[in-house]
């Protein structure tokens, strides 16, 4: 009988990704088929982030509201996984003794061994390990939902940012195979899958191994591009120090990568940026920026921005902000800055107090808005080859597409166009989507009505 799996998943793609291979694996294990409610479930994993303070707490804080339903039920399987898992380790069993099994990013393929192990001996199973690239030779072929699709190319990091957890929670940079990335993108082409997104935590630090030597990111790009079926691609979470003038070049000769990059800034004060051990200046910035652009004058940029790192100063903030009219963010992810136990960060001096963090916030992400919408409201009179994704999120008898530069066009058309491209023309721009109009569908030379 199939088991029924709940998962809560909190962060990046990273994680959405692993979550879907948690539920791949449980159930080419024995069955298991996804409830949307703990209440219903046999077993509950929670997938853990432990880059923002907030996300943490948040999971011990919904493990506590699982712990009756275990006390009700002591034959449901509760698992924790993901970065918390592999900062906290056994600790979460301490802290929560009604969890089951704890297990890292790079050990989710054991799951169904930890939880066989933890119902024939009675004790918590915990396996936080770094076993580098042995996760992805044993998951089982992905299942196909849609005509996009998630593929994770490298895993970890090496560059020590002092603010951040990732390389203690995922380990240093390790690259799958150039064969064993390609054959699953073929794979899901095969199913219908016509985009995908390539995944890393600097997934252009990508090096992946070639029957006789290493295929840098851009070469792994430009194999993809040749898979019959795939017709566009992207790519997250980039690197600025990994930005080859190769790379920067493909965005320019590769018809089928996105016009779209989402590459984290994090401050525009060389002495912020020299603090976080981010290797390189906000001139050097700016330089990859114009390359890009030249390469790709349609080229939607986002990035990331820590406020109130450590130090900061109103003149270190200014530096942002000039670098922020400078280039013209299409929008970005701005945090307050919250100290990681363990890293470096967490020991500097200079706190900035928190009313000042928060107003800087709130001024630096106005002026990305609004450079967003003027970006948008660019958009309207455009024609746009959208991928249809499914219903619009407010109007279930509309459609909802992803544009090139990843924006949510929502249109009237019919249900068949699902996982099919369509060309749409814009016609208004709202706070955080277009409107358009169908003008030809899968290709057709014929107007859409």
């Amino acid at each position: 009988m199939a088991k029924k799996l709940y998962i809560r998943t909190f962060g990046c793609q990273m994680n959405e990704y692993d979550s879907d291979k948690m539920a791949d694996v449980l159930d080419a294990a024995g069955g298991a088929t996804l409830v949307d409610a703990p209440e219903e479930a046999d077993i509950i994993l929670f997938n853990t982030c432990s880059v923002r303070e907030k996300a943490q707490e948040r999971v011990f804080h919904d493990l506590g509201r699982v712990r009756e339903l275990k006390a009700a039920r002591p034959d449901l399987i509760v698992g924790v996984g993901g970065c918390v898992a592999s900062q906290e380790g056994a600790g979460i069993v301490r802290r929560a003794p009604y969890v089951d099994v704890v297990f890292g990013p790079q050990t989710l393929h054991r799951l169904p061994a930890l939880i066989e192990r933890r119902r024939a001996s009675g004790q918590a199973q915990v396996d936080v390990s770094f076993p580098a690239i042995e996760k992805f030779d044993h998951l089982p072929p992905p299942r196909v939902e849609g005509a996009a699709a998630f593929v994770s190319v490298m895993e970890g990091c090496s560059k020590y940012c002092t603010f951040c957890v990732v390389p203690y929670t995922r380990g240093e940079e390790v690259s799958r195979p150039l064969d064993d990335v390609l054959v699953e993108i073929a794979d899901l082409a095969q199913q219908g899958v016509m985009e995908v997104t390539l995944l890393g935590q600097n997934v252009n630090a990508y090096r992946g191994g070639t029957g006789d030597g290493v295929a840098d990111f851009a070469s792994l790009i430009e194999h993809v591009a040749e898979i019959p079926g795939i017709e566009r691609i992207r790519y997250t979470t980039s690197h600025p120090r990994e930005m080859t003038q190769r790379l920067i070049d493909l965005h320019g000769a590769c018809a089928a990568l996105a016009p779209q990059l989402h590459l984290p800034v994090q401050s525009g004060s060389d002495r912020v940026l020299a603090a976080m051990k981010r290797g390189y200046t906000a001139l050097e910035y700016k330089s990859i920026v114009r390359r890009l652009r030249a390469a790709r004058p349609d080229l939607a940029l986002t990035s990331d921005f820590i406020v109130g790192f450590p130090g900061e100063t109103d003149r270190d903030f200014e530096a942002t902000m000039r670098l922020v009219d400078e280039v013209g963010f299409d929008g970005s992810f701005s945090f307050l800055y919250s100290a990681r136990p363990g890293t470096p960060a967490a020991e500097l001096p200079g706190a900035v107090p928190r009313e000042v963090a928060q107003a800087r916030l709130e001024r630096l992400q106005a002026a990305l808005e609004a450079t967003y919408r003027a970006n948008s409201e660019a958009q309207v009179g455009r024609h746009l080859r959208v991928l249809v994704t499914g219903a619009a999120a407010k109007n279930d008898a509309e459609l909802a597409g992803r544009a090139p530069d990843n924006r949510v066009v929502n249109f009237a058309g019919a249900p068949e166009l699902v996982g099919t491209y369509a060309d749409v023309a814009v016609t208004r721009a709202y706070p955080h989507s277009l409107r358009g109009e169908l003008r030809r569908a899968n290709g057709s030379a014929d107007d859409a009505r």
